[in-house]
């Protein structure tokens, strides 16, 4: 076989896989797990359904792919957000935003991201696909991990014994990710007295930070600025899209 054939053979294997991966992600979102089935995809785009099981050898690996290109994309924001100019809070802030901007633009990718933390889909995996999507989160929690460490080598802040950087990031990754969780499944968070819920995690994470001394403090730092800067240098188009929606 020559390589131009295999290259060709190998773009069209992507691009079915491509195609899979567009059907089932709003197949997903709309009928939920147990709606998603190998019959319904292939029927859905006219593939015997041993074409699909070709490229995956169940649904919980469409879903770990869907989940992967989620994360892929979530970094890709992250990055856009660590090249904001400002002093390592400011940047965390602009990854923030960033993950707040993710939120509201991609609602489906985020849905995905939390079907995935069931334990009975991560098991059906395949070890290989899994340790892509390790590799997915190590990357954001790498970005995220890289400002914390810019801020302790500049002075601006110093974490206590039994806390390491990881750590530090879990706890803000866990603090986003469960609000932004309960955002996306709840239309009752006004009722419960949160005036404004992406306001809310902000000001949750601000004190968190306030408590570990990363300076600039909050209280000795304009950071609403901070977030119109971002909005505008960075995410201006994006920012403009969600006014748009909302």
């Amino acid at each position: 076989m020559s390589k131009a054939t295999q290259q060709r053979r190998e773009r069209e294997r992507q691009e079915r896989e491509q195609r899979i991966l567009e059907v089932s992600r709003p197949m997903l979102v709309r009928d939920g797990y147990h709606g998603l089935n190998m019959d319904r995809i292939a029927e859905a785009l006219e593939y015997s359904k041993g074409t699909i099981y070709n490229h995956f050898s169940c649904k919980e690996e469409i879903i770990l792919a869907l989940a992967i290109q989620t994360m892929d994309k979530r970094a890709k924001m992250f990055e856009r957000g660590t090249a904001f100019q400002g002093t390592s809070r400011e940047r965390l802030q602009a990854i923030g935003f960033a993950s707040e901007m993710f939120v509201k633009l991609y609602p489906d990718h985020f849905l995905v991201e939390q079907v995935i933390r069931s334990s009975s889909i991560w098991k059906k995996t395949s070890e290989e696909r899994r340790n892509l999507m390790r590799m997915c989160e190590f990357r954001c929690m790498g970005i995220v991990g890289g400002i914390v460490r810019d801020a302790i080598a500049s002075g601006d802040l110093e974490l206590p014994d039994d806390v390491n950087v990881e750590e530090l990031v879990f706890g803000m990754w866990s603090l986003s990710f469960g609000a932004f969780s309960i955002i996306a499944t709840s239309d009752s968070l006004s009722e419960l007295g949160i005036r404004d819920s992406f306001d809310s995690v902000r000001l949750n994470i601000s004190h968190m930070l306030d408590g570990y001394g990363w300076k600039p403090l909050s209280k000795d730092h304009d950071y609403l600025a901070v977030i119109a800067r971002v909005q505008e240098e960075v995410f201006s188009d994006e920012s403009q899209t969600t006014q748009i929606r909302s």
